[in-house]
């Protein structure tokens, strides 16, 4: 297939151009935050062969064959291990993941706190709409307690997962929310995040119009606020703006550090190699450790 490529060589939005049809729900999120991922790519100057995009399963993860280029539908709540072997196996290679916050707060929360210690080289865009939007409308650990859904008809007995000071416990180097009605703004993260030196999670809040009935677009289009003269090197007012959204909620990059190198940077094997793994696989012939076997 030949990739439509501007005047001047460079992507197009018509380069990330996939002819299977969407079929989120009207009004899903997931259509903004498809669209800012391509257009920040597209502003980068990166080529749809120039840049891996994992999904993990989800609403989110059917858009895995609804754009163009290098794409990996993982397993439920894996999808960072993956991307995160194929960034060290190529560090030229950016590599974005995508997982919900039913996903990546319960089955995949241990790979989530290990990536952001680990300071994997990659991009985390969490789409949080507070369910298990795919399997119809169940309660999330982000869910509000109370709330009732289709499994919870009486409300959801738990406390809610404080997502964001779960993720600043753990030290991380880049933060940032979007929210998914904003589309120049996520392009903006997205594009910050892409040229973050170690992990960026990005927590792209978004609505889920069928079983959200909660936390809805009108509900974020009027408490989203964008962070204006935020010193992003300061992680205790970044926390502080993170986890209070009683009334507001701070949008745009809260935090980061890149004085933190990446895991990659801190491999003391890999310090002074010039060549990536990929570049570094040879055929070997193993048909004398196989006769062992025999």
């Amino acid at each position: 297939m030949k990739i439509p490529l501007s005047s001047s060589g460079g992507p197009t939005m018509a380069s990330y151009h996939s002819e299977n049809r969407c079929t989120w729900c009207d009004g899903c999120g997931d259509y903004g935050i498809w669209t800012a991922v391509k257009r920040a790519l597209v502003e980068m100057g990166i080529p749809p062969h120039s840049v891996l995009l994992c999904y993990d399963v989800g609403c989110h993860g059917n858009g895995s064959d609804k754009v163009q280029g290098y794409r990996f539908h993982g397993l439920h709540g894996r999808v960072l291990p993956f991307a995160a072997g194929a960034k060290l196996a190529n560090m030229k290679l950016p590599v974005m993941a995508f997982g919900g916050d039913g996903a990546s707060f319960s089955e995949g929360i241990g790979h989530l706190v290990h990536s952001i210690r680990s300071n994997y080289p990659i991009v985390f865009v969490l789409h949080n709409n507070g369910n298990y939007g795919l399997t119809t409308g169940q309660a999330s650990s982000l869910t509000w307690q109370g709330q009732k859904m289709n499994t919870s008809p009486n409300g959801m007995p738990e406390h809610t997962l404080p997502s964001m000071d779960f993720v600043f416990s753990l030290e991380p180097t880049f933060v940032a929310r979007g929210f998914s009605g904003d589309i120049p703004q996520m392009v903006d993260i997205l594009k910050a995040a892409l040229q973050h030196r170690g992990f960026a999670f990005v927590d792209m809040l978004q609505a889920c119009p069928t079983y959200n009935h909660f936390a809805t677009h009108n509900y974020l289009l009027e408490r989203c606020y964008h962070v204006e003269n935020h010193d992003t090197k300061d992680f205790v007012k970044a926390r502080q703006l993170a986890v209070d959204t009683k009334e507001k909620i701070a949008t745009g990059i809260l935090y980061q550090n890149e004085d933190i190198p990446s895991f990659y940077e801190q491999l003391v094997p890999r310090q002074k190699i010039k060549t990536t793994l990929v570049d570094e696989v040879k055929m070997h012939d193993v048909g004398g450790l196989m006769k062992e076997f025999v």
